[in-house]
């Protein structure tokens, strides 16, 4: 998804907890390797200049197995955390109702803006059912199973020329997270830009 050296945190900058979750029952039964998690450690230790502490889970697609993990990762103090898999319309995928039952706010853009990025990419993307909630003081956004599709999600499209054409939704992570009272996240621009109105810009880096 990106190259094997990752990039050197910026020690100025805020520390920020990261709860990441990757659902699927087969990688948690051993049946394959998951994927997600290292997925998710990969592309956001290249957006961010923060130093990031990640906590992380690897759980079958059983909702009251989800939600619990999902409280307990709040409780531990995570201001982020990002779940993989689970979000399509089969039997199975169950990551939507699990997360919507622990939120305190819904954030309903977060789920349109992920479908619409993905759906430059493939049309089933109209079957995918992510959302977004904020409990207590963290930010909960269902990502999609594959390591491209949360490549794209998070980033969005970029042309030949590398223009950014269509956000992805990590875009606003930074700034939803400011207003609900959680550490200040500074985005390596070169690789995912996020985007504040300019009387909340405050960077530590300098």
């Amino acid at each position: 998804m990106t190259d094997n050296t990752l990039p050197t945190p910026e020690a100025r900058c805020d520390t920020i907890k990261v709860g990441i979750v990757s659902i699927s029952d087969r990688a948690s039964s051993g049946t394959y390797e998951d994927k997600g998690l290292p997925a998710l450690r990969d592309w956001l230790a290249h957006a961010l200049y923060n130093p990031i502490e990640f906590v992380e889970r690897l759980i079958p697609d059983e909702q009251a197995t989800i939600s619990q993990t999902l409280i307990e990762l709040v409780d531990a103090g995570c201001n982020l955390l990002l779940t993989t898999g689970g979000t399509g319309p089969a039997k199975r995928d169950v990551t939507p109702e699990a997360t919507l039952s622990v939120a305190h706010k819904e954030m309903p853009g977060f789920g349109e803006q992920m479908r619409q990025v993905s759906l430059k990419f493939v049309p089933t993307a109209i079957l995918s059912r992510q959302v977004a909630v904020v409990r207590d003081e963290c930010l909960i956004i269902n990502l999609p199973g594959q390591p491209k599709s949360i490549q794209e999600t998070l980033g969005g499209l970029k042309d030949a020329e590398g223009k950014q054409v269509v956000d992805g939704v990590f875009a606003a992570v930074p700034y939803c997270i400011d207003l609900i009272g959680g550490p200040y996240l500074e985005t390596r621009d070169e690789f995912c830009k996020g985007w504040r109105p300019k009387t909340a810009l405050k960077s530590k880096r300098f």
